[in-house]
């Protein structure tokens, strides 16, 4: 909790008292998360974005069933996992723990992954 303190008047003082925009703190490993909703709000996104782009992968490759799914949560869940608690290296229990920062937005993403697998599945594959 200290270093997490430690961290914000260090970021304060760097920036002149001036609040850094949030996307400018998503690839900065020393960025300081004033606001829970803010973190959580970059997490939410990310995973939108890694849901579309494996979902392009995979309707381009072609590939189906289960272990296509199965290979998507896992690679989600990862990114995002080694994300918030390598490079960010946030304080897990203050957002509630690892197992709520692993499912923020994991449904919709899931939603948004199979929406465009199965376009471009269906638009590059479909006779």
């Amino acid at each position: 909790m200290t270093t997490n303190l430690k961290r914000k008047e260090e970021s304060h003082l760097q920036n002149g008292g001036v609040k850094q925009p949030t996307w400018s703190k998503v690839f900065n490993s020393t960025a300081v998360w004033e606001e829970k909703d803010e973190f959580l709000d970059v997490i939410y996104w990310l995973r939108q974005i890694i849901a579309i782009i494996l979902g392009v992968i995979w309707g381009v490759a072609p590939l189906k069933g289960f272990l296509a799914i199965a290979i998507f949560c896992i690679i989600n869940a990862g990114i995002l996992y080694v994300y918030f608690s390598s490079f960010q290296q946030v304080d897990e229990e203050e957002y509630g723990g690892t197992w709520e920062l692993t499912k923020e937005g994991f449904m919709t993403s899931f939603a948004l992954f199979m929406v465009v697998w199965i376009i471009f599945y269906t638009a590059l594959h479909f006779e």
